[in-house]
């Protein structure tokens, strides 16, 4: 694969440039329709307590849901995300956390997925679940 491949996490990397995802660190590890796969420290996206900010860990989950959601539906589509909620388990101090998001639905108007967030001890952190809504551009 090749930097412009859209199946590149460096592909991405480099759209997301200027973006919160990119001032909060969000990095991709792997990417596909079925899955996405990425990470952001915790260091610079904490609250005044030096815990994770919960709503970091949702930009994580939209930002990866979203790009899952986007390769789903294609180059002459676009995917925009329409409903998102999030259970916060634990709090992470330190490191970095670790989003999967894995496609549970991939319709031809909507696309839902489930986004996995641990720390670097694997201990689950967040789980949200993301709805994007996929039009014409």
């Amino acid at each position: 694969m090749t930097q412009t491949d859209p199946l590149e996490p460096a592909y991405f990397a480099a759209m997301q440039r200027g973006t919160l995802a990119d001032r909060m660190g969000v990095e991709y590890v792997e990417v596909s329709a079925e899955r996405v796969v990425g990470r952001m420290p915790v260091a610079g996206n904490t609250q005044p307590y030096g815990l994770l900010h919960g709503g970091a860990s949702v930009v994580l989950a939209e930002t990866l849901g979203s790009t899952a959601a986007a390769i789903h539906a294609g180059p002459e589509r676009i995917a925009v995300g329409i409903e998102i909620n999030a259970t916060h388990h634990r709090s992470a101090t330190s490191g970095h956390v670790t989003g999967v998001a894995t496609r549970l639905h991939g319709g031809r108007t909507l696309a839902t997925y489930d986004i996995e967030i641990t720390d670097d001890q694997g201990r689950r952190v967040c789980t949200s679940r993301l709805t994007c809504m996929l039009r014409d551009r």
